[in-house]
Order: C-alpha cells, then sequence, then structure tokens
C-alpha cells in the first residue's frame, strides 16, 4: 500500500494502532454475565400411610348413618313436603271449598285487635308521630301554684282521682294532674267522631245533607232522644251531628260512625292525627268504659278546631256552633264567672264523669281545660270537685 493510502486508511483513520483505544469507556458498570439456571429437584409426593383398621371401620359407619338418614328423608320429609306443598302448585286441591286465609295466618288477632282497614285488611297501626295532621300544643312553662291549688283540692275529695289539663293561648302555659294518663272516655270520645265526620266531609265522602234512616238495628239506649223516634224515620246529617254532641246522643253516634265507616275510620283518623292514647273500643252506649282518652289528647283536637291546615273555616263554624249548645252546663260551666261562654262536650259514666271545651272570657282571655273524674259509682262528689276545679283554674287564669 501506498504511504498516502496507509496515511488515511478508513479502517483506521486516527492512526491508533489498537482498536480498544478507539472505543470510549462506558460511564456505568457492565452487564453481569448470565450464568446458566441450576436445576430445580424434583417433588416426590410423601408415602401415604396406610389406614388403620379403627378408621376404616368409622367410615363404614359413617356411611351407614348417611345412607338412613337420606332414607329418612326420601320415605317421611320428601313425600310430606310434596303432598303439602310443592303438588299445590301443580295441581288443583282436591278440596276446592275449602280456602286458606293466610292474612289469618300472618296475624290472626286483627281479627279483634285492629284499629285500621286497607284494602278490606285490618291491621293494628301506631300513632303518626313524625308527620301529624294535627299540631302539638306549644308548652311554654308549667303553671305550679295553679297545679298545687288542684292537688290540695284533690285531697278534699280522697275517692275521686282527677286528670286535668289546662292551656293557655296567649302564652302557652300549661298545668296538668295525670294528664297523660288514660281513662275512660264516656260521651266526651264523640269529640273525634264528630272532628272525622268533617274531615270525610272535606275529602268529598259525604255531604253534611246527606241523610239516614233511624232502625232499631242504630237505636241504644242511654242519653239522646233519638231512640224514642219512629222506626225508618229520615235525619240528616247535619240533624244528627247537632244531637250527638248537643244531647251527648249515642244513637246519632252509632249513625254517623256508620256512616264514615264505623270505628274503624275513627280510630284510623285518630292514628294519623298523631294522638296515641285515644280509642274507640266499641258501639254506644260504652257504659263499660272501653273508649279510653287523655285530658291532654281531649286539648290538642280541642286546639286543632282553630287549625286552618287541618279543617276548613265552614267545618270550624259547624263544629263550635253544635258544642255552643251543649244541654249539660253543670260542670264545668258551673264555675265560670259570669259572661264567659263555653263551648265543650260533657262525658257520665257510672264511675267517669268529664267534660272538655275552650273557655273565653268576657276580658278577652282564652284557654282551654279538660277534667275528668274517676268516681265511685254515680257518685255526686265526681260533679262536686269538677265544678269547684273549674272555679279555681278561671279564678286564677282570668283574675
Amino acid at each position: 500500500m501506498p504511504k498516502l493510502a496507509e496515511k488515511y486508511d478508513l479502517r483506521n483513520p486516527y492512526g491508533y494502532n489498537n482498536t480498544a483505544q478507539l472505543m470510549p469507556k462506558r460511564p456505568y458498570p457492565a452487564a453481569p454475565r448470565r450464568t446458566v439456571r441450576e436445576a430445580q429437584p424434583r417433588y416426590v409426593r410423601p408415602e401415604r400411610k396406610p389406614v388403620s383398621r379403627k378408621a376404616q371401620k368409622n367410615y363404614f359407619i359413617h356411611r351407614i348413618i348417611s345412607i338412613l338418614f337420606l332414607s329418612a328423608l326420601a320415605m317421611f320429609i320428601f313425600p310430606f313436603t310434596y303432598n303439602r306443598v310443592i303438588k299445590s302448585f301443580f295441581y288443583k286441591s282436591p278440596y276446592p271449598a275449602v280456602k286458606t286465609d293466610y292474612q289469618k295466618l300472618l296475624t290472626p288477632t286483627s281479627e279483634y285487635l285492629h284499629n285500621d282497614l286497607f284494602l278490606d285488611q285490618y291491621s293494628l297501626k301506631g300513632a303518626e308521630t313524625k308527620k301529624p295532621q294535627m299540631l302539638a300544643l306549644n308548652m311554654n312553662e308549667r303553671l305550679s301554684n295553679l297545679e298545687n291549688q288542684l292537688e290540695n283540692l284533690s285531697s278534699l275529695y280522697p275517692s275521686i282521682e282527677p286528670s286535668v289539663f289546662v292551656w293557655d293561648y296567649e302564652t302557652g302555659n300549661y298545668a296538668g294532674v295525670n294528664s297523660d294518663k288514660i281513662y275512660s272516655a264516656a260521651s266526651i270520645i264523640k269529640i273525634p267522631v264528630l272532628i272525622q265526620l268533617f274531615r270525610s266531609i272535606e275529602a268529598g265522602q259525604l255531604t253534611i245533607y246527606d241523610t239516614m234512616k233511624l232502625t232499631n238495628y242504630y237505636r241504644a239506649e242511654g242519653s239522646g232522644s233519638l231512640q224514642f223516634k219512629a222506626e225508618n224515620s229520615v235525619w240528616t246529617i247535619d240533624d244528627l251531628a247537632r244531637i250527638m254532641i248537643t244531647e251527648s246522643d249515642n244513637s246519632a253516634t252509632n249513625m254517623i260512625m256508620a256512616k264514615i265507616g264505623s270505628m274503624t275510620d275513627v280510630n284510623s283518623g285518630i292514628r294519623q292525627w298523631g294522638l296515641g292514647k285515644t280509642r274507640v273500643n266499641t258501639w254506644l252506649p260504652d257504659m263499660g268504659g272501653t273508649n279510653t282518652t287523655t285530658t291532654e289528647d281531649l286539648a290538642r283536637m280541642l286546639y286543632n278546631l282553630d287549625n286552618p291546615n287541618f279543617l276548613t273555616m265552614s267545618s270550624r263554624e259547624k263544629i263550635f256552633d253544635y258544642m255552643g249548645h251543649v244541654h249539660n252546663d253543670r260542670l264545668i260551666p258551673a264555675g265560670l264567672g259570669a259572661g264567659a261562654v263555653f263551648l265543650h262536650k260533657t262525658g257520665d259514666i257510672g264511675k267517669m264523669l268529664g267534660d272538655a271545651g275552650i273557655v273565653y272570657a268576657p276580658n278577652g282571655k282564652k284557654y282551654i281545660v279538660a277534667i275528668l273524674a274517676n268516681r265511685p259509682y254515680n257518685s255526686p262528689l265526681g260533679k262536686d270537685y269538677i265544678v269547684k276545679a273549674s272555679e279555681i283554674i278561671y279564678n286564677y287564669m282570668v283574675k
């Protein structure tokens, strides 16, 4: 090779004698050399120990027990369930006249213990507490002095067990003696019956001008003149509601309850209102005192008569007209001052006497008062207690 060509030899353009000098040094360590993977030792299953004769015997006994159990199921349980349950889904019953009432099986007490009716099914329903239709009373301060006076009065009548509740419209102050205790309602139960009647009228279920015939089915003893009227005589709902309240007529009450859906409809309404201790258990007359209430429940019902979201003005005017002409004025009205107006309803059975309503005093004072008095059978001390308690309450609230 000529010398000029050697000078520009492309295989060694920089004139290095050793090719290793051409390669720059690595800035990182060289990768380790791969090694051949060592062979893994093969898994050898351990030898099974021979099963002892005792274990073989136990295994045989278990199999015998299992076979006997499955045989019992096949001979007794499976045929029973097939005939009683499975077969009924595929074949008609050999006794078509026999019907099963599954509702009675699920709720066996609903026939005699219920307060609601939905889709022709009786049920027991509690009071609505989350969204009751009636407003609760705004109870502010307790009138302790008035309660002490009522307690002192009770000490003078040891045979009388009273329940008293008083509530002031202006201040919300209240007084209570056994006010949450359940008492027999007697004819005061006609207050919720009257309210439910007008709630039904407002719902369009009937009108105040609808008529009913008086039959022996509705005729009831006790208070009221309707029991002496001619059979098949015709009465409007307005007439029946009026004599139910003014005369405390039992026959008219039974007719009204039948018209609006019986006791079940009244009880259903009471629960929707949010009252948990008032209940209609029997038709009138309720001489056994099974229809129940409390003075606090009565006060809440009376308070909501002025609630425009609960009753319309026309219903309120009718109710106040009835309650303003009650014939019995010998209880709470006898203890009020001159010029006071009282819209109320009374109740009288042998063991309990009561009165509940709204007082309008001449000076503009307005308050609710409800008094129930358990007493010895037909004892006049019950009336005496109510009159004197009414006088004490009126003097405290007005003067």
